[in-house]
C-alpha cells in the first residue's frame, strides 16, 4: 500500500476543525444553537511534511569509514603488487547519496589522508603513481562536494515550493468542522497523485441563521491546474452565499451563474462558446430540529444513508445538469431545481463522496463496491468509518487511485 497516495490521513481526522473559526469563540448552530470550536495549538502548515535537511542520515557514514579503514589496512598488509588505493573513491561516491556537502567533503579529505599513508606504508609516497592517485581523489571528492551543493540548493527551493502550495491547498480546501447542532462531520480526501494535495474535487460546509447546515461536495471537470482553479471559484461563491441564500434553489443558481460568469467574462462577441467548464455537485441543507435532509442533485453520484448496518441511496427524482450547465439557453432560474427530501434520522450516517471513490479499479478492473462494503463498517463513528472506508479502497486499487477521491460522511447524534 502506498501511503504517500494518501494525502489527508484519517488518522489526524480527530484534529480537523474549522480553521476559520476563532478558538473559544461561539458561532451560529451547534448545540444550543452554537457552531462548536475547541482550543487547538494550531501546527504551522508547512510542517505538515518533514523539514528538509542535507545530511539526513549521518548515522549512515559509518560506511565509508568502514571502507577507508578497511581498504587501508588491507592494502598495506597486502603484498607490493597489490594495490587497492584506487577503491577508495568508493567512499565519497557512497556519502554523496546520503550527506550533504560538509560531510562528503570530510568523508574525501579522510581518503586523501588515507591514499597518503598507504604510501608512506608502503615506502613509495613520493612516486608518480602515489601523486596521481592522489590528484584524482583531490578532483573527484571536489566535483561530488560541488555536486552536493547544486543538488541541496535545489532540494531547499523545491522544499519552499511545496510548503507555500501546501499552505495554499489547505487554504482552499479548508476541513469540515468537526461537529455542527446535531451532526458530526468526517472529511477524506484521497488524491490520485501522491505529491499533490488537492485536485478537482472539492467538499465545503456553512451554517445559517435559520439553525441548519449547508454542505457541497463537488467534482470539477477536467484536471490539473485549470480544475483546481475552477474549484476554488466554486468554493468560494459557495462560502460567500450559503449562509446569505434563503433556499437551495437560489444557492444552485448562484453558484451555477458564478461559474458560467467565470468562464465567459473575457469572451469577445461572436467568439464560440468552447469552454466546457462544470462541475457536478450535491447541495444539502440538514436543518439541526427536523429529522430530514433537503438536497439537490446537480448530476453527482447519489449519497449513501447507512441506518443500522442497512445500506440505501438517496436517488433523487430528478438530476439537474451540472453546475456551469444549468443555464444553457439562457441564465438559470431557481423553478429550475427541484429541493428533494430525505428522511435522516438520529443514528443516520450520512456518506457523501466522488465518482473517484466508486469509479477506483482493482487490477482486474473490477470497481470499488462502494455500497457493499459500507453495510459492514462502523457507522456509529464517522471517524472510524471513513478510517475503514480508507483502508479497503486502498487495498481495492494497490494504493494507486485512477482519480482523485472525496469523501464526507455525516453523523447525526440524538438530540
Amino acid at each position: 500500500m502506498a501511503d504517500g497516495a494518501i494525502a489527508r490521513d484519517v488518522d489526524d481526522l480527530d484534529t480537523q476543525h474549522a480553521p476559520w473559526a476563532e478558538p473559544g469563540r461561539a458561532y451560529p448552530g451547534g448545540d444550543g444553537g452554537r457552531w462548536q470550536t475547541e482550543e487547538v495549538s494550531f501546527r504551522p502548515l508547512t510542517h505538515v511534511r518533514h523539514t528538509w535537511q542535507p545530511g539526513h542520515s549521518p548515522a549512515l557514514v559509518v560506511i565509508p569509514l568502514g571502507l577507508i579503514v578497511t581498504i587501508c589496512v588491507v592494502d598495506i598488509l597486502a603484498p607490493q603488487h597489490i594495490h587497492l588505493g584506487p577503491l577508495l573513491v568508493a567512499a565519497p561516491a557512497i556519502t554523496v547519496a546520503f550527506a550533504g556537502a560538509r560531510l562528503t567533503a570530510l568523508v574525501g579529505v579522510l581518503t586523501v589522508v588515507a591514499q597518503l599513508v598507504i604510501g608512506a606504508a608502503r615506502g613509495v609516497i613520493g612516486t608518480a603513481n602515489i601523486q596521481a592517485q592522489v590528484a584524482a581523489l583531490i578532483v573527484v571528492s571536489s566535483l561530488l562536494v560541488v555536486f552536493c551543493l547544486v543538488r541541496d540548493r535545489r532540494e531547499r527551493e523545491l522544499y519552499r515550493v511545496k510548503s507555500v502550495a501546501e499552505v495554499a491547498q489547505h487554504v482552499l480546501l479548508q476541513p469540515l468542522p468537526r461537529r455542527s447542532g446535531p451532526l458530526r462531520i468526517v472529511c477524506l480526501y484521497l488524491p490520485a497523485e501522491a505529491e499533490a494535495e488537492m485536485g478537482g474535487d472539492l467538499y465545503a460546509a456553512a451554517r445559517t441563521a435559520s439553525g441548519s447546515t449547508r454542505l457541497l461536495i463537488g467534482d470539477v471537470r477536467g484536471k490539473g491546474l485549470a480544475a483546481i482553479s475552477h474549484a476554488a471559484l466554486l468554493l468560494g461563491a459557495f462560502r460567500a452565499a450559503a449562509h446569505r441564500q434563503a433556499t437551495l434553489p437560489r444557492l444552485a443558481v448562484h453558484l451555477d451563474g458564478a461559474v458560467r460568469w467565470d468562464t465567459t467574462q473575457w469572451r469577445t462577441e461572436g467568439e464560440p462558446d468552447d469552454d466546457e467548464s462544470f462541475a457536478t455537485a450535491i447541495l444539502l441543507d440538514i436543518p439541526d430540529g427536523e429529522p430530514v435532509v433537503h438536497l439537490i442533485s446537480c448530476g453527482h453520484p447519489p449519497p449513501l444513508l447507512i441506518r443500522r448496518n442497512r445500506v440505501s441511496t438517496l436517488r433523487p427524482r430528478a438530476s439537474h445538469l451540472p453546475i456551469g450547465l444549468g443555464g444553457l439557453g439562457g441564465l438559470a432560474d431557481p423553478d429550475d431545481y427541484e429541493v428533494e427530501t430525505f428522511d435522516f434520522e438520529a443514528g443516520d450516517l450520512l456518506l457523501l463522496y466522488t465518482d473517484g471513490v466508486i469509479e477506483a479499479r482493482d487490477t482486474d478492473g473490477a470497481f470499488f463496491p462502494l455500497t457493499e462494503r459500507a453495510a459492514v463498517w462502523n457507522a456509529e463513528s464517522p471517524e472510524e468509518f471513513l478510517r475503514e472506508l480508507r483502508e479497503d479502497l486502498t487495498a481495492h486499487v494497490r494504493g494507486h487511485l485512477g482519480d482523485d477521491a472525496a469523501v464526507v460522511a455525516i453523523h447525526r447524534d440524538a438530540s
